[in-house]
């Protein structure tokens, strides 16, 4: 293992890592490989779900509603996990308990018929799913609180970086992998999530591996429901006092409801419309994420500069772009196949708005909130994003799958970039409103 972190770290950085520092970062890159794995195989879901187990939109629309529901309860769950003493044990039972249920696909049957002649397998795979996600708000927030403690300050962006990136080109190499092996087989997900249940369940006990002490409370903690109650009324005092942070907080919530109520309708879209199999949707998704790995450095560096609600505008309009950009490729559906890839010309503009689209809120969605308050009070105002993302998520698929089903394609993205639109309105009517605001901050 030595050589190969050599090589990622580069040699002049490797060798200024203590002991720990090299232990820490095995592990860390063990995880992140392993867990992006099971990302780039999670990449194909949603049309996994559509053409192989013959899925129906609103069912559809629950599977991706799951992977932000769950973070509803992040209130619970944060104070929860501030009661807990022994996190590592806690994250590898959860890795166990949520991961290895996807090698229950592995018992799913291979043939069309058996799909069509009952729910049972939809209901199942979904969920298979929603406990799968709700290990997320107990590990994610974990992973810092790890690392934190044994990286030295001025090595923990670099090392973080290089595990990030060495994690993605394994995510989109594995996506493209899958997206061959689907064409030829559809019925291939059986065994590869089981494959996806071994390298969740591992990457988990890598992450718990790395040395963590928890520190001693210096005072009593309050009751559990007590302490609850409190950090909701936090939340509400943080909206109603930060006046800046609640205009954000307003335009997310257009923004919210046009990423969530389309996000499902384009991958039916994808699939009734474009006619695409497995392998296009993989290049396609795997094209703007490939461009967005080499803009988030530029982008990053423009966000250290400009007041957020700048940044969201740009963020939101690259999102309005690309939806319309769909409509445009309903209307001019002209293509030619390379291969077993149909490239759509109106995907052009698809594939490169969405690729400023995930690169910036990449970084909006991470570190946005943070920009709005002090240091000390990041992760409160991560969790009020967070929480408020989740409520968007109760209504906001479904809806788009129900104006799909009315009124059709052109119609639900049209209405997603009207809400974005006004989304970014809120933006700019807000820095104009109080432009002075972030230069005090």
């Amino acid at each position: 293992m030595n050589p190969l972190l050599q090589l990622l770290a580069g040699r002049k950085l490797y060798e200024n890592l203590g002991t720990n520092e090299k232990r820490t970062f095995g592990l860390h890159l063990g995880y992140t490989v392993l867990d992006n794995f099971v990302a780039g195989i999670l990449t194909l879901n949603e049309f996994v779900f559509l053409r192989s187990l013959q899925g129906s939109s609103y069912q559809l629309s629950f599977l991706f509603q799951f992977s932000v529901l769950v973070f509803i309860f992040l209130v619970f769950i944060s104070e929860w996990l501030k009661r807990v003493n022994n996190k590592q044990k806690l994250i590898r039972i959860t890795g166990f308990l949520t991961r290895a249920p996807l090698a229950i696909l592995l018992f799913f049957p291979r043939n069309e018929a058996a799909m069509e002649a009952t729910s049972v397998y939809h209901l199942i795979f979904l969920v298979i799913f929603l406990v799968y996600y709700l290990g997320n708000p107990i590990i994610f927030p974990n992973i810092n609180l790890f690392l934190k403690g044994n990286y030295q300050h001025e090595n923990f962006g670099r090392l973080y970086s290089l595990a990030t990136v060495t994690g993605k080109v394994f995510m989109l190499l594995t996506a493209f992998a899958y997206g061959v092996i689907l064409d030829l087989d559809k019925f291939a997900f059986t065994w590869v999530f089981a494959l996806a249940a071994i390298a969740g369940i591992t990457s988990t006990y890598l992450l718990s591996g790395i040395n963590f002490k928890e520190e001693l409370a210096e005072t009593p903690k309050d009751s559990f429901w007590k302490s609850v109650i409190k950090s909701a009324t936090g939340m509400r005092a943080i909206l109603k006092n930060n006046v800046p942070f609640r205009h954000f907080e307003l335009g997310f919530l257009f923004y919210g409801f046009a990423f969530m109520s389309t996000v499902t309708v384009m991958t039916i879209f994808f699939e009734k419309q474009l006619g695409l199999n497995y392998f296009s949707v993989a290049t396609y998704k795997n094209a703007y994420n490939i461009l967005a790995l080499f803009m988030i450095p530029v982008f990053g560096k423009l966000l250290g500069k400009i007041d957020p609600r700048k940044f969201a505008a740009i963020t939101f309009t690259s999102i309005m772009l690309y939806l319309l950009s769909l409509v445009l490729t309903y209307y001019y559906p002209g293509s030619t196949n390379i291969g077993s890839f149909r490239f759509y010309y109106g995907m052009i503009p698809f594939v490169l708005f969405h690729a400023v689209f995930a690169a910036t809120m990449s970084l909006l969605w991470s570190i946005g909130s943070a920009y709005f308050c002090k240091p000390h009070e990041a992760g409160e105002y991560q969790s009020v994003h967070l929480f408020l993302t989740a409520t968007r998520a109760i209504f906001a698929p479904l809806l788009g799958v129900i104006f799909y089903e009315l009124y059709g394609f052109v119609f639900t993205f049209s209405l997603g970039a009207i809400s974005l639109f006004a989304g970014i309105l809120i933006m700019i009517w807000s820095y104009k409103k109080d432009k002075h605001w972030y230069k005090q901050t």
